[in-house]
C-alpha cells in the first residue's frame, strides 16, 4: 500500500482540501491539536485561505482520496530548526500503512529547496504513540516539556530531527 500512497503539496486554492481534512482530524483526534472542532467549523473561506497561505501543506492520498496531512512553516526555532511540522494526522484506516512515513519522505525531497534541512515538531506528552511514530522517524526529544500556549493545562515535547 506504501506504494500507492501519493503526496502533493497544497496551494490556497487548495483551502477546501485542507478545511475537510483538517475538520476530520479534530473529529476523530481533537485532543491531539491545540486546535477546537468548534470554533474551526465556523472559519469562513477567507479565514481556511489566510490558513492556507501561512505554511506549506503537504496531503497524502490513497486511490483519489484525502488520508493524511501536515503542515511545514519555515521558521528559526529552538535547536536550530529551520521548520515546524504542524498539524500532522493521518485518518486512523491508513496508520501504520506507510502514510505518515510518505509525508515526511515527500517533505524530505524537498529539504534542500524549502531549508526543511533542521525539522521541528511538538507532541503532547502524553502522546506515546505519536512520539514513538515520530522517534522511528529520527526525531528526537529535546528540551523540557513546555506549556501550551493555546490550552495551558497541556504540556507538549519539542522533538528534532536533522535530514542530511
Amino acid at each position: 500500500m506504501a506504494d500507492e500512497i501519493l503526496v502533493a503539496l497544497l496551494d490556497v486554492d487548495d483551502w477546501a482540501r485542507y478545511r475537510d481534512i483538517r475538520l476530520r482530524a479534530l473529529r476523530h483526534d481533537g485532543g491531539a491539536f491545540g486546535g477546537s472542532l468548534e470554533v474551526e467549523e465556523q472559519f469562513s473561506e477567507s479565514e481556511w485561505r489566510s490558513k492556507a497561505a501561512q505554511y506549506v501543506g503537504l496531503i497524502a492520498m490513497y486511490q483519489g482520496a484525502d488520508i493524511g496531512f501536515m503542515s511545514v512553516e519555515n521558521l528559526n526555532g529552538d535547536f536550530g530548526a529551520t521548520c515546524w511540522i504542524g498539524s500532522c494526522w493521518v485518518d486512523p484506516d491508513f496508520r501504520r500503512k506507510g502514510a505518515l512515513s510518505a509525508l515526511f519522505a515527500h517533505a524530505d525531497a524537498l529539504s534542500i529547496e524549502k531549508n526543511w534541512r533542521v525539522q521541528g515538531l511538538g507532541v503532547w506528552i502524553e502522546n506515546e504513540i505519536a512520539i514513538s511514530a515520530y522517534e522511528k522517524l529520527g526525531f528526537k526529544k529535546r528540551g523540557d516539556p513546555q506549556q501550551s500556549a493555546r490550552k495551558s493545562e497541556m504540556f507538549y515535547q519539542r522533538m528534532i530531527r536533522s535530514i542530511s
